[in-house]
């Protein structure tokens, strides 16, 4: 029998989703991998519901985003390499076990498994939201290792990032990710390096949504 709606707080709640994301975590410090734990899913969830939201789009597809958000990581814990397949495999047996109804359960997986920038593809707006969200997340809090700025230039560049904010202009249909950046930690043409696929993938996420998409670091827009 299937549930009317699973909400955010059932699945923050479940068990398996919390070790997951606490087991992927750990892996990808091992690995030398940025924070991808509770705070990033966190912060992820609540960007892709706020962008659903202000663009006037219904409610429960901006709590789909939002469970989307929370899960998308949770491949973390097979691999990094093809996490995000792993990890709407694994979203699909939690949320089938929950009993989430089929048109909303393949919607959080297929967002889930279209996230990762070497194959992901804004499918459906839960996936663009998605995507918008989890690649906005540059910040110097996801540093693990202060001592790894000057050899690593992911966690030179998050580290130089004093602050992110995803802005969405619903009457002028517009997305920018705006970014304040120390350049003396890390310059420019350094983010431009590790994260510009990143940036026109979200360029086509905003475009599904039927909005333009603009990169602003330190005021001056670059994308």
């Amino acid at each position: 029998m299937q549930k009317d709606k699973i909400t955010l707080e059932e699945i923050k709640e479940n068990t398996f989703v919390k070790t997951l994301i606490r087991v992927g975590n750990e892996n990808l410090r091992v690995m030398g991998f940025t924070e991808h734990g509770f705070r990033h899913i966190s912060l992820v969830s609540n960007i892709a519901y706020n962008v659903i939201r202000l663009l006037g789009l219904p409610e429960r597809e901006a709590e789909l985003a939002a469970i989307a958000g929370y899960m998308h990581d949770m491949g973390n814990v097979v691999n990094r390499k093809g996490h995000h397949l792993s990890g709407a495999i694994l979203a699909y047996y939690i949320l089938d076990g929950l009993r989430m109804p089929p048109n909303e359960l393949f919607t959080v997986v297929s967002a889930i498994g279209n996230h990762d920038e070497e194959t992901g593809q804004p499918v459906n707006n839960v996936a663009a939201a998605l995507i918008l969200a989890d690649k906005s997340d540059v910040h110097r809090t996801r540093v693990r290792n202060k001592n790894n700025i000057g050899l690593d230039i992911h966690d030179r560049v998050n580290y130089a990032v004093e602050r992110s904010f995803v802005r969405v202009d619903p009457e002028e249909k517009h997305i920018s990710l705006e970014l304040d950046i120390d350049s003396q930690i890390s310059p420019v043409m350094d983010y431009f390096e590790i994260f510009l696929s990143r940036m026109f993938m979200c360029r086509r996420a905003a475009e599904f949504l039927g909005c333009t998409f603009a990169l602003e670091i330190n005021g001056e827009k670059l994308v």
